[in-house]
């Protein structure tokens, strides 16, 4: 879908009021093609929100073994009001530490845990005494790791599946007997690992959840998809009542978070930041400005490249809607020269 027209750029010599100007820029951007420009814009001319209260140090670390999930898994995490970090399974401790975690959540996979090159749950997990919930794979390397038994399942179970439960588990505390849930494994668990109890079955998964009294928790299905009905209800039992978070993070703590650390780094320094027009840069500019003012200069160059009136646009709303510190150069005409007869796309990139 085409864009619409942008409007006419800005008179140069017009007041800064933006009421000088015949319309808004913002009434000419509403359409599927949304303008880094409207969200900036209509922030700043919002109502005034509340500051959030600062980020609390409680981090639930998703080790990424490789599913398609883990991403989804982070995001149930912070929608259930807790801070989440997803990380490579083979991140070392040192980056690990700084993030303060409160627990560990282990990702499924596509591999075997008697794979050759089967990624390996590192030791600082176990050793640093925290909260561990191993889902699926990460149920399977939990138990193996640990001294269990996986084996090769005679039948692949994918898709719904009912599991039963009968144990004061927290993770399955306030919720039914028996769970809908989706599976997605071809191996399972035949012996649970020295200390561990297994607290539910499904018709193919003799121990689809075992425990022990460490904290290490292991469930064979996936409650980050939403074809588990209780899922979500899951995930916040481990993390509120296992983790111990308190559950009030939000998203606008990272706001809060950034803008406090970006004054923390600069102190009395200056700071340039390239703009591009993207959404990368626009949102970097907007925080470090919110955060230390003038001490920010932005530079916009116009390579020529970009969609029609589309520099105009930036400088309005950088310049004269955020009274941002802005160096704009047109260097349209070096650009084009320099890519003059470029052919391969990546050259021209």
């Amino acid at each position: 879908m085409e864009p619409p027209s942008p409007p006419d750029a800005p008179d140069k010599t017009a007041p800064d009021d933006p009421s000088s100007t015949p319309e808004s820029p913002r009434q000419h951007h509403t359409s599927q093609d949304l303008e880094v420009s409207s969200y900036l814009e209509a922030t700043l001319e919002g109502e005034p929100q509340p500051e959030a209260p600062p980020v609390h140090p409680q981090t639930v670390i998703v080790l990424d073994f490789g599913s398609q999930f883990s991403m989804l898994i982070a995001r149930r995490i912070r929608e259930a009001g807790v801070y989440s970090e997803l990380v490579p399974y083979d991140a070392p401790w040192d980056d690990v530490r700084k993030l303060n975690p409160a627990g560990f959540i282990l990702s499924g996979g596509p591999a075997s845990v008697y794979d050759d090159d089967a990624p390996q749950l590192p030791t600082y997990v176990f050793e640093s005494g925290l909260p561990i919930l191993g889902i699926c794979y990460g149920m399977q390397l939990l138990a193996y790791q640990l001294g269990g038994k996986v084996e090769p399942s005679n039948e692949r179970e994918y898709g719904h599946a009912v599991i039963h439960h009968a144990s004061d588990s927290p993770l399955f505390g306030g919720l039914s007997a028996s769970l809908p849930v989706w599976m997605s494994h071809g191996a399972r668990i035949t012996e649970v690992p020295p200390g561990f109890q297994p607290f539910a079955h499904s018709d193919s998964s003799p121990i689809a959840a075992m425990a022990n009294d460490s904290g290490y928790i292991g469930i064979q299905f996936h409650p980050e998809v939403v074809h588990t009905r209780d899922g979500a209800a899951i995930l916040k039992n481990f993390l509120l009542k296992v983790c111990g978070c308190t559950g009030d993070w939000s998203a606008g703590n990272c706001i809060t978070d950034s803008v406090a650390r970006i004054r923390d780094q600069v102190g009395e320094g200056r700071v340039i930041c390239a703009l591009s027009g993207g959404v990368d840069s626009a949102v970097t500019a907007a925080l470090v400005h919110k955060a230390v003012g003038d001490q920010l200069v932005c530079i916009f160059v116009d390579n020529g490249l970009l969609r029609k009136d589309e520099p105009e646009r930036g400088v309005d709303t950088f310049h004269r809607h955020l009274k941002m510190h802005l160096v704009h150069t047109d260097s349209e005409d070096v650009f084009i020269d320099a890519l003059a007869d470029v052919t391969d796309p990546e050259r021209k990139r």
